[in-house]
């Protein structure tokens, strides 16, 4: 029987210590990559840590990150978000309308863990989409339906849009805009009010053309009285004496002309002179 030193047996000790921190450190490494310690947050979303129903206050930005070990992290969509939405809804008058509308919004990156912990990672359905029918119904209630089909219209898509942020504003949501697509009324309804409309339009053309008939009746009238001034003064300014005067003259300068003519003197009660002969 081979006897055992003490040197063997610090080995043994050596070895058995060596195992034990390899199968310690061993442990420690399974244990942390089964926590999942890294994480990766995709462009476009951020990332909500909850460690055991502990949720953090502070969003993870797109990347890579360490986190503690056995920390859920839920990635959020911070993207541009499309509802489409068809609804029948009333207007006015108490007409059933039919209209397709898109609400266009994202989450507020700052608020992404309070929207979890509040609302859920299916947020849009608990909140954003009945808000969004909501907003649709009060607003079209208080238009007529003939607003759906003039200038109004983008009134009405900014009414709506401003009420869905006042609903949802301290949810984390940010609006960016509201698209009335589509618009459909019974038959009968629409083709009364294009008439109205056109009706409405015809009128405001008559409005401009009577509108310039004055304005150019006016432009006579006042072109009218100023030729009539015209012809007041240069009247005033004409008498018998001047007419003579410049009948004397004329005479003077048809004297002196070397065209072959005849002049008599004083045919008429003012004396002015009768011209026979043609100019050669």
């Amino acid at each position: 029987m081979k006897n055992v030193t003490f040197s063997d047996t610090d080995q043994v000790k050596k070895v058995s210590r060596r195992v034990g921190y390899g199968i310690v450190i061993t442990l420690i490494v399974v244990f942390v990559l089964a926590g999942n310690p890294i994480t990766v947050v995709p462009a476009g979303f951020v990332g909500v840590k909850d460690f055991f129903g502990n949720v953090g206050k502070t969003p993870l930005e797109s990347g890579v990150h360490v986190v503690m070990p056995f920390t859920k992290v839920v990635k959020m969509s911070v993207k541009t978000h499309e509802i489409k939405e068809a609804a029948d809804v009333p207007s006015k008058e108490g007409l059933i309308l039919k209209l397709e509308v898109s609400l266009l919004f994202r989450l507020d990156p700052q608020s992404a863990p309070r929207v979890y912990k509040t609302l859920g990672i299916n947020y849009i359905h608990v909140v954003v989409e009945p808000q969004f029918r909501s907003s649709i119904r009060e607003i079209t209630a208080s238009h007529d339906a003939k607003a759906l089909y003039s200038s109004a219209r983008q009134e009405i898509a900014g009414a709506i849009l401003s009420r869905f942020h006042k609903l949802t504003g301290e949810n984390g949501i940010i609006t960016e805009q509201v698209l009335l697509r589509k618009v459909d009324l019974p038959a009968v309804v629409a083709k009364a009010i294009q008439q109205k409309l056109k009706s409405e339009q015809e009128a405001e053309q008559m409005k401009f053309v009577l509108q310039k008939a004055t304005q150019e009746a006016e432009r006579k009238r006042i072109e009218a009285k100023g030729i009539a001034d015209f012809q007041r003064i240069v009247a005033k300014g004409i008498s018998a004496q001047l007419l003579e005067w410049k009948g004397i003259e004329a005479t003077e300068k048809l004297a002196d002309s070397p065209n072959a003519k005849v002049v008599v003197i004083g045919n008429s009660k003012n004396g002015l002179p009768i011209i026979l002969g043609n100019s050669k």
